[in-house]
Protein backbone atom coordinates (compact mmCIF):
# COMPACT_ATOMS: atom_id res chain seq x y z
CA UNK A 1 0.00 0.00 0.00
CA UNK A 2 2.64 2.36 0.47
CA UNK A 3 4.03 1.99 -2.73
CA UNK A 4 0.53 2.33 -4.14
CA UNK A 5 0.22 6.02 -2.02
CA UNK A 6 3.68 6.92 -3.61
CA UNK A 7 1.52 6.12 -7.08
CA UNK A 8 -1.49 7.83 -6.05
CA UNK A 9 -1.16 11.52 -8.11
CA UNK A 10 -0.06 9.13 -11.01
CA UNK A 11 -3.38 7.35 -10.73
CA UNK A 12 -5.54 10.33 -10.32
CA UNK A 13 -4.41 12.11 -13.21
CA UNK A 14 -5.29 9.29 -15.63
CA UNK A 15 -8.29 9.42 -18.38
CA UNK A 16 -8.81 5.68 -18.32
CA UNK A 17 -7.61 3.12 -15.46
CA UNK A 18 -7.87 -0.14 -16.76
CA UNK A 19 -8.02 -3.65 -14.65
CA UNK A 20 -8.55 -7.39 -14.53
CA UNK A 21 -9.38 -10.13 -12.03
CA UNK A 22 -5.12 -11.22 -12.09
CA UNK A 23 -4.55 -8.76 -9.38
CA UNK A 24 -7.70 -10.13 -7.16
CA UNK A 25 -5.89 -13.79 -6.70
CA UNK A 26 -4.25 -12.50 -3.71
CA UNK A 27 -5.46 -10.88 -0.92
CA UNK A 28 -3.04 -7.94 -0.48
CA UNK A 29 -3.13 -6.90 -4.04
CA UNK A 30 -6.87 -6.87 -4.28
CA UNK A 31 -6.85 -4.62 -1.36
CA UNK A 32 -4.90 -2.59 -3.59
CA UNK A 33 -6.22 -2.52 -6.80
CA UNK A 34 -9.65 -1.76 -5.01
CA UNK A 35 -7.95 1.39 -3.22
CA UNK A 36 -6.62 2.33 -7.12
CA UNK A 37 -9.81 1.75 -8.61
CA UNK A 38 -11.59 3.99 -5.72
CA UNK A 39 -8.66 6.50 -6.36
CA UNK A 40 -9.43 6.89 -9.77
CA UNK A 41 -13.19 6.91 -9.63
CA UNK A 42 -13.13 9.76 -7.14
CA UNK A 43 -10.83 11.62 -9.81
CA UNK A 44 -12.96 11.00 -12.57
CA UNK A 45 -11.11 8.02 -14.69
CA UNK A 46 -13.27 6.32 -17.14
CA UNK A 47 -12.54 2.39 -15.16
CA UNK A 48 -12.35 -0.28 -18.08
CA UNK A 49 -12.39 -3.39 -16.98
CA UNK A 50 -11.59 -6.87 -18.09
CA UNK A 51 -12.43 -9.92 -16.67
CA UNK A 52 -8.77 -11.75 -17.92
CA UNK A 53 -10.25 -15.53 -16.04
CA UNK A 54 -7.31 -17.33 -15.25
CA UNK A 55 -8.81 -20.74 -13.88
CA UNK A 56 -6.47 -22.50 -12.88
CA UNK A 57 -5.20 -18.86 -10.26
CA UNK A 58 -8.42 -19.23 -8.61
CA UNK A 59 -8.79 -21.97 -5.44
CA UNK A 60 -12.55 -21.71 -6.46
CA UNK A 61 -14.07 -20.59 -9.01
CA UNK A 62 -16.63 -18.90 -6.75
CA UNK A 63 -14.23 -16.32 -5.77
CA UNK A 64 -13.41 -15.32 -9.41
CA UNK A 65 -16.91 -15.11 -10.66
CA UNK A 66 -17.37 -12.53 -7.33
CA UNK A 67 -14.34 -10.90 -8.32
CA UNK A 68 -15.43 -10.35 -11.89
CA UNK A 69 -18.96 -8.78 -10.36
CA UNK A 70 -16.63 -6.59 -8.43
CA UNK A 71 -15.11 -5.64 -11.71
CA UNK A 72 -18.33 -5.31 -13.32
CA UNK A 73 -20.15 -2.70 -10.66
CA UNK A 74 -17.39 -0.60 -11.15
CA UNK A 75 -16.78 -0.19 -14.86
CA UNK A 76 -17.54 2.22 -17.61
CA UNK A 77 -16.11 -0.48 -19.94
CA UNK A 78 -15.98 -4.00 -19.99
CA UNK A 79 -14.15 -5.84 -22.58
CA UNK A 80 -14.97 -9.81 -22.00
CA UNK A 81 -14.26 -12.68 -23.92
CA UNK A 82 -17.30 -15.10 -25.46
CA UNK A 83 -16.53 -17.81 -22.65
CA UNK A 84 -16.22 -15.73 -19.86
CA UNK A 85 -19.70 -14.51 -20.85
CA UNK A 86 -21.16 -18.15 -20.96
CA UNK A 87 -19.09 -18.86 -17.16
CA UNK A 88 -20.93 -14.95 -16.05
CA UNK A 89 -24.50 -16.19 -17.52
CA UNK A 90 -24.67 -19.47 -18.87
CA UNK A 91 -25.57 -18.08 -22.09
CA UNK A 92 -24.40 -19.03 -25.50
CA UNK A 93 -26.39 -16.44 -26.96
CA UNK A 94 -23.77 -14.03 -26.71
CA UNK A 95 -26.29 -10.63 -27.83
CA UNK A 96 -28.37 -12.21 -25.13
CA UNK A 97 -25.55 -12.26 -22.29
CA UNK A 98 -23.77 -9.07 -23.29
CA UNK A 99 -27.22 -7.19 -22.53
CA UNK A 100 -27.98 -8.66 -19.52
CA UNK A 101 -24.47 -7.98 -18.28
CA UNK A 102 -25.16 -4.70 -19.47
CA UNK A 103 -28.33 -3.59 -18.14
CA UNK A 104 -27.86 -5.73 -14.85
CA UNK A 105 -24.54 -3.22 -13.81
CA UNK A 106 -25.56 -0.18 -15.59
CA UNK A 107 -22.17 -0.60 -18.20
CA UNK A 108 -22.27 1.82 -20.65
CA UNK A 109 -19.74 -0.02 -23.80
CA UNK A 110 -19.43 -3.69 -23.70
CA UNK A 111 -17.02 -5.17 -26.36
CA UNK A 112 -17.63 -9.03 -26.64
CA UNK A 113 -14.54 -10.62 -28.23
CA UNK A 114 -15.33 -13.91 -30.41
CA UNK A 115 -11.76 -15.17 -31.32
CA UNK A 116 -12.19 -16.20 -35.24
CA UNK A 117 -15.76 -14.42 -35.40
CA UNK A 118 -14.73 -10.92 -34.54
CA UNK A 119 -16.09 -8.98 -31.93
CA UNK A 120 -19.29 -7.20 -30.91
CA UNK A 121 -19.84 -3.87 -28.96
CA UNK A 122 -22.85 -2.93 -27.50
CA UNK A 123 -23.77 0.72 -26.81
CA UNK A 124 -26.55 2.55 -26.21
CA UNK A 125 -29.30 0.30 -27.49
CA UNK A 126 -27.23 -0.88 -30.22
CA UNK A 127 -25.26 -3.67 -31.16
CA UNK A 128 -22.58 -3.23 -33.81
CA UNK A 129 -20.44 -6.51 -35.48
CA UNK A 130 -17.51 -6.43 -36.75
CA UNK A 131 -15.61 -9.06 -39.03
CA UNK A 132 -12.32 -10.96 -37.32
CA UNK A 133 -9.03 -10.27 -39.89
CA UNK A 134 -7.47 -14.23 -40.12
CA UNK A 135 -4.30 -14.44 -40.40
CA UNK A 136 -2.34 -17.11 -42.42
CA UNK A 137 0.77 -16.88 -40.80
CA UNK A 138 -0.93 -17.08 -36.87
CA UNK A 139 1.64 -17.95 -34.78
CA UNK A 140 0.37 -17.89 -30.92
CA UNK A 141 -2.70 -16.14 -29.85
CA UNK A 142 -1.28 -14.47 -26.36
CA UNK A 143 -1.25 -10.71 -26.34
CA UNK A 144 -4.33 -10.79 -28.61
CA UNK A 145 -6.71 -9.43 -26.38
CA UNK A 146 -4.74 -7.23 -24.42
CA UNK A 147 -3.82 -5.70 -27.71
CA UNK A 148 -7.60 -5.99 -28.85
CA UNK A 149 -8.52 -4.12 -25.40
CA UNK A 150 -5.59 -1.08 -25.95
CA UNK A 151 -6.46 -0.56 -29.40
CA UNK A 152 -10.57 0.21 -28.18
CA UNK A 153 -8.87 2.05 -25.64
CA UNK A 154 -6.87 4.46 -27.82
CA UNK A 155 -10.38 5.58 -29.64
CA UNK A 156 -12.44 5.70 -26.26
CA UNK A 157 -9.21 8.58 -25.64
CA UNK A 158 -9.66 9.73 -28.64
CA UNK A 159 -13.34 10.20 -28.80
CA UNK A 160 -15.01 9.70 -25.39
CA UNK A 161 -17.91 7.65 -24.12
CA UNK A 162 -20.30 9.55 -24.19
CA UNK A 163 -21.56 10.46 -27.47
CA UNK A 164 -19.91 7.71 -30.17
CA UNK A 165 -21.83 6.91 -33.33
CA UNK A 166 -22.52 3.31 -34.82
CA UNK A 167 -19.78 4.52 -37.07
CA UNK A 168 -17.13 5.23 -34.20
CA UNK A 169 -18.01 2.07 -32.87
CA UNK A 170 -17.38 0.22 -36.15
CA UNK A 171 -14.18 1.66 -36.67
CA UNK A 172 -12.88 1.20 -32.93
CA UNK A 173 -13.91 -2.94 -33.35
CA UNK A 174 -11.82 -2.95 -36.63
CA UNK A 175 -9.03 -1.09 -35.99
CA UNK A 176 -8.82 -3.56 -32.11
CA UNK A 177 -9.53 -6.82 -34.24
CA UNK A 178 -6.67 -5.30 -36.96
CA UNK A 179 -4.55 -5.05 -33.53
CA UNK A 180 -5.21 -8.21 -32.31
CA UNK A 181 -4.76 -10.03 -35.60
CA UNK A 182 -0.99 -8.72 -36.06
CA UNK A 183 -0.07 -9.76 -32.53
CA UNK A 184 -0.93 -13.26 -33.36
CA UNK A 185 1.69 -13.18 -36.22
CA UNK A 186 4.34 -12.75 -33.70
CA UNK A 187 6.23 -13.99 -30.45
CA UNK A 188 6.38 -12.20 -27.39
CA UNK A 189 2.96 -11.10 -26.81
CA UNK A 190 2.74 -7.86 -25.22
CA UNK A 191 6.43 -6.39 -26.60
CA UNK A 192 5.24 -6.99 -29.69
CA UNK A 193 2.41 -5.07 -29.67
CA UNK A 194 2.20 -3.44 -33.33
CA UNK A 195 2.37 -0.15 -33.40
CA UNK A 196 -0.50 2.08 -35.07
CA UNK A 197 1.13 2.69 -38.44
CA UNK A 198 0.92 -1.14 -38.78
CA UNK A 199 -2.88 -1.54 -37.70
CA UNK A 200 -3.33 1.70 -40.33
CA UNK A 201 -1.52 -0.52 -43.10
CA UNK A 202 -3.31 -3.71 -42.39
CA UNK A 203 -6.93 -1.95 -42.87
CA UNK A 204 -6.16 -0.29 -45.82
CA UNK A 205 -5.05 -3.20 -47.12
CA UNK A 206 -8.64 -4.67 -46.52
CA UNK A 207 -10.18 -2.06 -47.93
CA UNK A 208 -8.30 -2.12 -51.58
Amino acid sequence: METLHAYQSLICASKIFHFGTLSFTHAGIRTASQYAIQCAKEAGALISFDPNLREPLWENLEDARKAIEYGMECCDILKISDNELTFMTGEKDYDKGAVLLQQKYQIPLVCVTLGKDGSRAYYKGLTIKAEPFLQKNTIETTGAGDTFTGCMLNTVLDKGLDNLTGEDIRGMLRFANAGAALITTKRGALRVMPEKEEIEALLEEQTE
